[in-house]
């Protein structure tokens, strides 16, 4: 919650963890398993009473979603980070290594699970999802200054361009996900 609601304070926190990772288990794990579960429960609660779908039908459908979104977020957050590290080194001449661009990520992600998770429970706030994602370039602006100790001008470019990545590379692979799953099933 301190990175919704105090970006500098929460990223000054992060940087004295001393294992870059640690947030991997402690926070991205267990938030991409809170959308996985809020994803299958709005499949149930939205078609629940369905003459169209069977039980069997209706469970499959919510195990698809789950596995969608699960895959999305998991892929996406690795190729994120991998994304963003490189960029840092290429196109900011900054040293952030995998670790670091993993931590960045990681943490910033925090917009689009919760956006996800309220758009899963209330879907008519789908329009609020779309205007509150870009709060994660602020998130990102905060974290490049502390712990890459960007400058203002390279902060900027590099949150504007690291939100895209991390908004659009989950999206992305859940496109693809759903897409074969059409495909091959």
């Amino acid at each position: 919650m301190l990175l919704i609601s105090s970006p500098a304070k929460a990223w000054e926190e992060i940087s004295l963890e001393e294992d870059k990772r640690k947030g991997l288990a402690t926070f991205v794990y267990p938030m991409i398993g809170l959308c996985g579960m809020a994803v299958f429960a709005s499949v149930f609660l939205y078609n629940i009473g369905s003459e169209d779908l069977t039980r069997n039908q209706l469970f499959q459908l919510a195990m698809t979603r789950c596995c969608g979104v699960f895959v999305a977020f998991f892929a996406g957050y690795f190729l994120a980070a991998k994304t963003v590290s490189k960029m840092a080194r290429s196109m900011f001449r900054v040293d952030c290594d995998l670790a670091r661009a993993e931590q960045i990520v990681g943490y910033a992600m925090v917009v689009p699970f919760i956006l996800k998770i309220i758009v899963e429970i209330v879907p008519a706030f789908l329009i609020l999802k779309l205007i509150f994602q870009f709060y994660i370039i602020y998130i990102i602006w905060e974290g490049a200054r502390v712990l890459l100790k960007m400058n203002e001008n390279k902060s900027t470019w590099f949150s504007i361009f690291s939100s895209l990545v991390i908004i659009f590379c989950p999206i992305i692979l859940e496109l693809i996900f759903n897409k074969l799953t059409v495909v091959l099933n």
